[in-house]
């Protein structure tokens, strides 16, 4: 083990289903019913990689001295690879390096790709809706649409 990860700290925690609900709950109720009313369309609510995807992308984060990851929320635009897709959000990953292995220090980590530096970060996810449902089995939210109707997600 090296010096950084012995000084990481550890922040997440698992949550029980009951916790995962009231989390899921309140997104679809204060987010996600105003985005897709904004788009037209159900926005995404979740994203799904495979497990081979997340070990692969972080292989390539500790071969190149990184000890962390950051998420970040983004929304795909017009014209980008997948036009089915515009307006929808997205996660995506990004490389983080800490020297001392805090929070408060983490930078996003580039790499060299044929000799420019290049941001190492995962975007290209399965967007859930639409391909892969919610994700939350019969666990269905009562939402209140800004139009005043509601729909059950």
């Amino acid at each position: 083990m090296n010096t950084i990860a012995k000084n990481c700290v550890n922040v997440g925690s698992h949550v029980t289903k009951s916790e995962m609900n009231e989390l899921t709950a309140a997104y679809k109720q204060e987010r996600w019913a105003a985005n897709s009313d904004r788009l037209g369309k159900s926005d995404s609510l979740s994203v799904w990689f495979t497990v081979e995807e997340l070990e692969g992308f972080l292989e390539d984060v500790k071969a190149n001295g990184g000890n962390g990851v950051r998420m970040h929320f983004g929304v795909f635009p017009q014209n980008y690879r997948r036009p089915e897709v515009a307006g929808m959000q997205t996660l995506v990953l990004v490389a983080n390096r800490s020297k001392d292995g805090s929070l408060e220090n983490a930078k996003e980590l580039f790499i060299d790709k044929a000799g420019r530096p290049e941001i190492l970060a995962l975007d290209g996810p399965v967007l859930c809706p639409p391909w892969c449902g919610t994700g939350l089995g019969k666990n269905g939210t009562l939402v209140v649409r800004n139009s005043g109707g509601m729909e059950v997600i």
